[in-house]
Protein backbone atom coordinates (compact mmCIF):
# COMPACT_ATOMS: atom_id res chain seq x y z
CA UNK A 1 0.00 0.00 0.00
CA UNK A 2 1.54 3.27 -1.09
CA UNK A 3 1.58 6.45 0.92
CA UNK A 4 -1.31 8.05 -0.98
CA UNK A 5 -3.64 5.10 -0.36
CA UNK A 6 -2.76 5.11 3.33
CA UNK A 7 -3.50 8.80 3.49
CA UNK A 8 -6.88 8.29 1.82
CA UNK A 9 -7.82 5.56 4.26
CA UNK A 10 -6.80 7.74 7.18
CA UNK A 11 -8.97 10.52 5.79
CA UNK A 12 -11.93 8.17 5.38
CA UNK A 13 -11.40 6.85 8.90
CA UNK A 14 -11.26 10.39 10.21
CA UNK A 15 -14.46 11.32 8.38
CA UNK A 16 -16.22 8.24 9.75
CA UNK A 17 -15.07 9.05 13.26
CA UNK A 18 -16.23 12.65 12.84
CA UNK A 19 -19.57 11.46 11.47
CA UNK A 20 -20.01 9.10 14.41
CA UNK A 21 -19.10 11.91 16.79
CA UNK A 22 -21.57 14.26 15.12
CA UNK A 23 -24.28 11.62 15.18
CA UNK A 24 -23.49 10.89 18.81
CA UNK A 25 -23.69 14.58 19.69
CA UNK A 26 -26.93 14.91 17.70
CA UNK A 27 -28.50 11.93 19.47
CA UNK A 28 -27.33 13.26 22.81
CA UNK A 29 -28.82 16.68 22.04
CA UNK A 30 -32.09 15.06 20.94
CA UNK A 31 -32.20 13.10 24.21
CA UNK A 32 -31.54 16.31 26.15
CA UNK A 33 -34.25 18.15 24.19
CA UNK A 34 -36.77 15.36 24.79
CA UNK A 35 -35.83 15.29 28.47
CA UNK A 36 -36.19 19.05 28.81
CA UNK A 37 -39.49 18.94 26.90
CA UNK A 38 -40.84 16.24 29.20
CA UNK A 39 -39.77 18.17 32.28
CA UNK A 40 -41.13 21.58 31.33
CA UNK A 41 -44.00 20.78 28.95
CA UNK A 42 -47.36 20.79 30.78
CA UNK A 43 -49.60 17.73 30.56
CA UNK A 44 -53.33 18.34 30.68
CA UNK A 45 -54.75 16.91 33.91
CA UNK A 46 -58.40 16.87 34.96
CA UNK A 47 -58.53 17.03 38.76
CA UNK A 48 -56.68 13.74 39.31
CA UNK A 49 -56.04 12.61 42.87
CA UNK A 50 -52.98 10.72 44.06
CA UNK A 51 -52.23 9.52 47.56
CA UNK A 52 -48.51 9.21 48.30
CA UNK A 53 -48.09 6.80 51.20
CA UNK A 54 -45.28 7.21 53.73
CA UNK A 55 -42.19 5.22 52.76
CA UNK A 56 -42.80 5.27 49.01
CA UNK A 57 -39.62 5.81 47.00
CA UNK A 58 -39.27 7.92 43.88
CA UNK A 59 -39.79 4.92 41.57
CA UNK A 60 -42.97 3.85 43.35
CA UNK A 61 -44.24 7.43 43.25
CA UNK A 62 -43.42 7.64 39.55
CA UNK A 63 -45.30 4.40 38.85
CA UNK A 64 -48.34 5.73 40.73
CA UNK A 65 -48.30 9.06 38.90
CA UNK A 66 -47.92 7.32 35.54
CA UNK A 67 -50.77 4.92 36.33
CA UNK A 68 -53.06 7.81 37.27
CA UNK A 69 -52.23 9.66 34.07
CA UNK A 70 -50.49 12.53 35.86
CA UNK A 71 -47.09 12.13 34.13
CA UNK A 72 -46.12 10.74 30.70
CA UNK A 73 -42.93 8.88 31.66
CA UNK A 74 -41.94 7.44 35.01
CA UNK A 75 -38.26 7.26 33.99
CA UNK A 76 -38.16 10.95 33.13
CA UNK A 77 -39.64 11.65 36.56
CA UNK A 78 -37.15 9.40 38.37
CA UNK A 79 -34.18 10.83 36.43
CA UNK A 80 -35.27 14.41 37.10
CA UNK A 81 -35.72 14.03 40.87
CA UNK A 82 -32.35 12.23 41.02
CA UNK A 83 -30.56 14.98 39.08
CA UNK A 84 -31.90 17.73 41.35
CA UNK A 85 -31.22 15.66 44.47
CA UNK A 86 -34.87 15.50 45.51
CA UNK A 87 -35.49 11.74 45.30
CA UNK A 88 -35.62 11.31 49.06
CA UNK A 89 -37.45 14.60 49.78
CA UNK A 90 -40.81 13.85 48.15
CA UNK A 91 -43.45 14.16 50.86
CA UNK A 92 -46.34 11.76 51.46
CA UNK A 93 -49.88 13.08 51.46
CA UNK A 94 -53.06 13.39 49.43
CA UNK A 95 -52.67 15.50 46.29
CA UNK A 96 -55.09 16.79 43.68
CA UNK A 97 -53.50 17.85 40.40
CA UNK A 98 -55.62 20.22 38.32
CA UNK A 99 -55.25 21.79 34.88
CA UNK A 100 -52.00 21.55 32.89
CA UNK A 101 -49.02 20.51 35.02
CA UNK A 102 -45.41 19.85 34.04
CA UNK A 103 -43.12 17.36 35.77
CA UNK A 104 -41.30 20.28 37.37
CA UNK A 105 -44.60 21.64 38.75
CA UNK A 106 -45.59 18.24 40.10
CA UNK A 107 -42.22 17.72 41.77
CA UNK A 108 -42.52 21.15 43.39
CA UNK A 109 -45.92 20.14 44.77
CA UNK A 110 -44.49 16.90 46.13
CA UNK A 111 -41.61 18.75 47.77
CA UNK A 112 -44.01 21.19 49.46
CA UNK A 113 -46.24 18.42 50.75
CA UNK A 114 -49.83 17.42 50.09
CA UNK A 115 -52.55 19.89 50.86
CA UNK A 116 -55.18 17.65 52.41
CA UNK A 117 -58.66 17.97 51.00
CA UNK A 118 -62.07 16.82 52.06
CA UNK A 119 -65.39 16.25 50.34
CA UNK A 120 -68.47 18.23 51.29
CA UNK A 121 -71.98 17.68 49.96
CA UNK A 122 -74.59 20.44 50.03
CA UNK A 123 -78.10 19.07 49.36
CA UNK A 124 -80.52 20.93 47.13
CA UNK A 125 -82.85 23.15 49.12
CA UNK A 126 -80.58 23.88 52.07
CA UNK A 127 -80.52 27.48 53.25
CA UNK A 128 -77.33 29.44 53.82
CA UNK A 129 -77.97 29.08 57.55
CA UNK A 130 -78.24 25.30 57.33
CA UNK A 131 -75.02 25.16 55.30
CA UNK A 132 -73.27 27.25 57.97
CA UNK A 133 -74.51 24.93 60.71
CA UNK A 134 -73.26 21.93 58.75
CA UNK A 135 -69.83 23.51 58.34
CA UNK A 136 -69.60 24.29 62.05
CA UNK A 137 -70.70 20.77 63.00
CA UNK A 138 -68.05 19.28 60.68
CA UNK A 139 -65.36 21.63 62.04
CA UNK A 140 -64.90 23.24 58.64
CA UNK A 141 -65.89 26.81 59.50
CA UNK A 142 -67.66 28.75 62.20
CA UNK A 143 -71.23 29.82 61.54
CA UNK A 144 -70.24 33.43 62.13
CA UNK A 145 -67.55 33.29 59.42
CA UNK A 146 -70.00 31.70 56.99
CA UNK A 147 -72.77 34.23 57.69
CA UNK A 148 -70.33 37.08 57.19
CA UNK A 149 -69.18 35.64 53.85
CA UNK A 150 -72.71 35.02 52.58
CA UNK A 151 -74.59 37.97 54.06
CA UNK A 152 -75.13 41.50 52.70
CA UNK A 153 -71.85 43.27 51.99
CA UNK A 154 -69.98 40.00 51.44
CA UNK A 155 -66.47 40.60 50.12
CA UNK A 156 -67.04 37.82 47.58
CA UNK A 157 -69.58 40.03 45.82
CA UNK A 158 -66.76 42.36 44.86
CA UNK A 159 -65.47 39.67 42.51
CA UNK A 160 -66.13 39.78 38.79
CA UNK A 161 -69.09 37.39 38.72
CA UNK A 162 -71.42 38.59 36.00
CA UNK A 163 -74.70 37.45 37.60
CA UNK A 164 -74.17 39.13 41.00
CA UNK A 165 -75.35 42.62 39.96
CA UNK A 166 -78.88 41.14 39.80
CA UNK A 167 -78.80 40.67 43.56
CA UNK A 168 -80.09 43.66 45.56
CA UNK A 169 -77.42 45.37 47.67
CA UNK A 170 -79.30 44.62 50.88
CA UNK A 171 -79.54 40.91 50.09
CA UNK A 172 -77.09 38.14 50.85
CA UNK A 173 -76.09 35.24 48.62
CA UNK A 174 -79.01 32.99 49.56
CA UNK A 175 -80.12 31.13 46.44
CA UNK A 176 -76.75 31.33 44.69
CA UNK A 177 -74.82 28.87 46.88
CA UNK A 178 -75.15 26.09 44.35
CA UNK A 179 -75.91 22.71 45.96
CA UNK A 180 -73.43 20.08 44.85
CA UNK A 181 -70.54 17.88 46.00
CA UNK A 182 -67.28 19.80 46.35
CA UNK A 183 -63.69 19.02 47.22
CA UNK A 184 -62.18 21.76 49.36
CA UNK A 185 -58.78 22.27 50.89
CA UNK A 186 -58.72 21.83 54.65
CA UNK A 187 -58.34 25.31 56.08
CA UNK A 188 -60.18 26.98 53.22
CA UNK A 189 -61.78 30.29 54.18
CA UNK A 190 -65.51 30.90 53.96
CA UNK A 191 -64.84 33.31 51.10
CA UNK A 192 -62.97 30.62 49.14
CA UNK A 193 -65.80 28.13 49.54
CA UNK A 194 -68.40 30.74 48.57
CA UNK A 195 -66.37 31.63 45.49
CA UNK A 196 -66.29 27.95 44.48
CA UNK A 197 -70.08 27.68 44.85
CA UNK A 198 -70.68 30.87 42.88
CA UNK A 199 -68.38 29.67 40.13
CA UNK A 200 -70.36 26.43 39.96
CA UNK A 201 -73.63 28.40 39.81
CA UNK A 202 -72.24 30.38 36.88
CA UNK A 203 -71.40 27.17 35.02
CA UNK A 204 -74.74 25.46 35.64
CA UNK A 205 -76.89 28.49 34.88
CA UNK A 206 -75.81 28.72 31.25
CA UNK A 207 -75.76 31.82 29.02
CA UNK A 208 -78.67 30.30 27.06
CA UNK A 209 -80.77 30.04 30.22
CA UNK A 210 -79.88 33.60 31.24
CA UNK A 211 -80.81 34.84 27.77
CA UNK A 212 -84.23 33.20 28.17
CA UNK A 213 -84.68 35.03 31.49
CA UNK A 214 -83.79 38.31 29.76
CA UNK A 215 -86.27 37.64 26.94
CA UNK A 216 -89.00 37.09 29.53
CA UNK A 217 -88.16 40.53 30.98
CA UNK A 218 -87.38 39.00 34.35
CA UNK A 219 -84.25 39.18 36.45
CA UNK A 220 -82.15 36.20 37.41
CA UNK A 221 -82.81 37.12 41.04
CA UNK A 222 -86.56 36.69 40.44
CA UNK A 223 -85.95 33.32 38.77
CA UNK A 224 -83.72 32.11 41.61
CA UNK A 225 -86.28 33.28 44.17
CA UNK A 226 -89.06 31.39 42.38
CA UNK A 227 -86.80 28.33 42.00
CA UNK A 228 -86.12 28.37 45.75
CA UNK A 229 -89.87 28.02 46.38
CA UNK A 230 -90.26 25.25 43.81
CA UNK A 231 -87.25 23.39 45.26
CA UNK A 232 -88.91 23.19 48.67
CA UNK A 233 -92.44 22.52 47.42
CA UNK A 234 -92.22 19.88 44.69
CA UNK A 235 -90.00 16.89 43.97
CA UNK A 236 -90.63 15.66 40.43
CA UNK A 237 -89.34 17.62 37.45
CA UNK A 238 -92.65 17.45 35.57
CA UNK A 239 -94.62 18.68 38.59
CA UNK A 240 -92.12 21.46 39.15
CA UNK A 241 -92.81 22.94 35.72
CA UNK A 242 -96.57 22.82 36.41
CA UNK A 243 -96.18 24.43 39.85
CA UNK A 244 -93.96 27.08 38.30
CA UNK A 245 -96.73 27.88 35.83
CA UNK A 246 -99.28 28.10 38.65
CA UNK A 247 -97.13 30.43 40.77
CA UNK A 248 -96.26 32.78 37.90
CA UNK A 249 -99.98 32.80 36.98
CA UNK A 250 -100.88 33.78 40.54
CA UNK A 251 -98.42 36.64 40.49
CA UNK A 252 -99.80 37.90 37.18
CA UNK A 253 -103.39 37.74 38.42
CA UNK A 254 -102.59 39.43 41.73
CA UNK A 255 -103.26 36.37 43.88
CA UNK A 256 -101.03 35.74 46.89
CA UNK A 257 -98.65 32.82 46.37
CA UNK A 258 -99.42 31.29 49.79
CA UNK A 259 -96.38 29.02 49.69
CA UNK A 260 -95.79 27.14 52.93
CA UNK A 261 -92.04 27.01 52.29
CA UNK A 262 -91.81 30.75 52.90
CA UNK A 263 -93.35 30.35 56.35
CA UNK A 264 -90.98 27.50 57.18
CA UNK A 265 -88.08 29.75 56.09
CA UNK A 266 -89.26 32.58 58.35
CA UNK A 267 -89.61 30.24 61.32
CA UNK A 268 -86.21 28.70 60.55
CA UNK A 269 -84.52 32.12 60.50
CA UNK A 270 -86.17 33.05 63.79
CA UNK A 271 -84.67 30.13 65.69
CA UNK A 272 -81.13 29.22 66.72
CA UNK A 273 -82.00 25.53 66.60
CA UNK A 274 -79.20 23.76 64.75
CA UNK A 275 -81.54 21.09 63.36
CA UNK A 276 -82.96 21.81 59.88
CA UNK A 277 -86.65 22.73 59.74
CA UNK A 278 -88.69 19.92 58.22
CA UNK A 279 -89.95 20.54 54.70
CA UNK A 280 -93.28 19.12 55.95
CA UNK A 281 -93.63 21.90 58.53
CA UNK A 282 -97.32 22.48 59.21
CA UNK A 283 -98.33 26.11 58.80
CA UNK A 284 -100.75 27.43 61.41
CA UNK A 285 -103.19 30.33 61.05
CA UNK A 286 -100.95 32.34 63.39
CA UNK A 287 -97.92 31.62 61.21
CA UNK A 288 -99.64 33.14 58.19
CA UNK A 289 -99.96 36.43 60.08
CA UNK A 290 -96.23 36.83 60.76
CA UNK A 291 -95.16 40.25 59.51
CA UNK A 292 -92.25 39.40 57.24
CA UNK A 293 -91.44 40.32 53.62
CA UNK A 294 -90.99 36.57 53.11
CA UNK A 295 -94.59 35.84 54.11
CA UNK A 296 -96.39 34.98 50.86
CA UNK A 297 -99.67 34.63 52.73
CA UNK A 298 -99.54 38.23 53.96
CA UNK A 299 -97.85 39.89 50.95
CA UNK A 300 -98.49 39.38 47.25
CA UNK A 301 -95.83 38.59 44.69
CA UNK A 302 -92.49 36.92 45.24
CA UNK A 303 -90.96 36.95 48.72
CA UNK A 304 -88.15 39.35 49.51
CA UNK A 305 -85.59 36.85 48.24
CA UNK A 306 -84.77 33.15 47.90
CA UNK A 307 -85.78 30.84 50.75
CA UNK A 308 -83.33 28.07 49.82
CA UNK A 309 -80.48 27.29 47.47
CA UNK A 310 -82.12 25.53 44.53
CA UNK A 311 -80.58 23.03 42.14
CA UNK A 312 -80.61 23.33 38.37
CA UNK A 313 -83.87 21.35 38.02
CA UNK A 314 -85.82 23.92 40.05
CA UNK A 315 -84.06 26.81 38.30
CA UNK A 316 -85.00 25.42 34.90
CA UNK A 317 -88.60 24.90 36.07
CA UNK A 318 -88.78 28.52 37.20
CA UNK A 319 -87.41 29.62 33.82
CA UNK A 320 -89.58 27.33 31.69
CA UNK A 321 -93.00 27.15 33.41
CA UNK A 322 -95.64 24.86 31.96
CA UNK A 323 -99.08 26.26 31.22
CA UNK A 324 -102.07 24.43 32.66
CA UNK A 325 -105.69 25.07 33.67
CA UNK A 326 -104.71 24.64 37.31
CA UNK A 327 -104.55 27.37 39.91
CA UNK A 328 -103.97 25.31 43.06
CA UNK A 329 -101.77 22.42 44.16
CA UNK A 330 -100.86 20.50 47.28
CA UNK A 331 -98.31 17.87 48.19
CA UNK A 332 -99.85 14.63 49.38
CA UNK A 333 -98.23 12.55 52.11
CA UNK A 334 -97.17 9.95 49.54
CA UNK A 335 -95.14 12.54 47.61
CA UNK A 336 -97.63 13.13 44.82
CA UNK A 337 -98.61 16.65 43.79
CA UNK A 338 -102.38 17.09 43.52
CA UNK A 339 -103.53 19.84 41.15
CA UNK A 340 -106.90 21.61 41.20
CA UNK A 341 -108.59 24.13 38.92
CA UNK A 342 -110.84 25.80 41.48
CA UNK A 343 -110.73 26.61 45.17
CA UNK A 344 -113.61 24.19 45.75
CA UNK A 345 -111.63 21.35 44.15
CA UNK A 346 -108.57 22.36 46.15
CA UNK A 347 -110.49 22.28 49.45
CA UNK A 348 -111.80 18.82 48.62
CA UNK A 349 -108.26 17.67 47.80
CA UNK A 350 -107.02 19.01 51.14
CA UNK A 351 -109.77 17.15 52.98
CA UNK A 352 -108.90 13.96 51.14
CA UNK A 353 -105.10 14.02 51.09
CA UNK A 354 -104.09 16.10 54.09
CA UNK A 355 -106.57 14.92 56.74
CA UNK A 356 -105.09 12.28 58.99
Amino acid sequence: MDQNQQSEQDDIGGIQKSAKLIWGIAIFLIIIMVFVYEIYSPKQIYATRAEIAPGMGSRQIAELLKREGIIRSKWIFVTYVSLIGAASDLKPGEYTFRSARSVRDIVRDLLRGGALERTITIPEGWTAKEIGEYFEKENILSRDAWEKATGPGSAVRLGAVDFLPDIPDIAGLEGYLFPDTYRIFIGSSAEEIVAKMLENFGKKVTPELRQEVFLQKKTLYEIVTMASLIEKEVVSEEDRALVSGILWKRIKSGMPLQVDATIAYIKRQMTNNTRPMSDNYKVSIEDTKIDSPYNTYKYRGLPKGPVSNPGISAIRAATYPKESPYLYYLSASDGRTIFSKTLEEHNKAKARYLTR
